[in-house]
């Protein structure tokens, strides 16, 4: 019998590739020292083996920067799907820059996951489409393949349904 005090799990988290997305992103505007704002641009891409589709207005990327360095993430986006659904994407998250990559990012270089030490945020979804009513049903979560800032900038991350 297991002790009900025990610090080891109970139970185990299995992951489920969902789709690959890449936001475009307006270069961020700063509001103060501790917060910055990215507008999501439409365009860039959706695709999953049950999804295709792009982001369109409105969307935004606010982004907390806190005294440690440590970027919180409240993202609002609008996916609209190849067969014309629309889907409501909202995440907080956290990307722990070092020095180094937050200069990086500022100047508007290409950064990868290697680039950053941390980049994880867990969104969830919303639709009135049958078809993807699915999403309406799980939690996932990003982790983030490449981000830039800038007149090119973008983020793209790869999302994985948590069960």
């Amino acid at each position: 019998m297991k002790n009900k005090h025990s610090s080891s799990p109970s139970t185990e988290i299995i992951t489920e590739y969902i789709m690959s997305y890449l936001a475009p992103l307006d270069p961020p505007i700063t509001v103060d020292g501790g917060m910055i704002i990215a507008n999501v641009r439409p365009g860039g891409w959706v695709k999953g083996p049950k999804i295709c589709g792009q982001f369109i207005a409105p969307g935004a990327d606010w982004l907390r920067i806190m005294p440690s360095g440590v970027f919180r993430l409240d993202v609002r986006g609008l996916i609209q799907t190849n067969d014309n659904a629309y889907i409501y994407l909202t995440y907080n998250g956290i990307m722990k820059n070092s020095v180094e990559s937050a200069e990086r990012l500022i100047g508007g270089e290409l950064l990868t996951d290697k680039d950053i030490p941390y980049f994880v945020a867990a969104p969830t979804f919303q639709t009135s489409s049958e078809k993807y009513s699915w999403l309406n049903e799980i939690q996932t979560i990003n982790k983030m393949t490449e981000i830039q800032f800038g007149k090119e900038g973008y983020v793209k991350y790869d999302v994985f349904a948590i069960r």
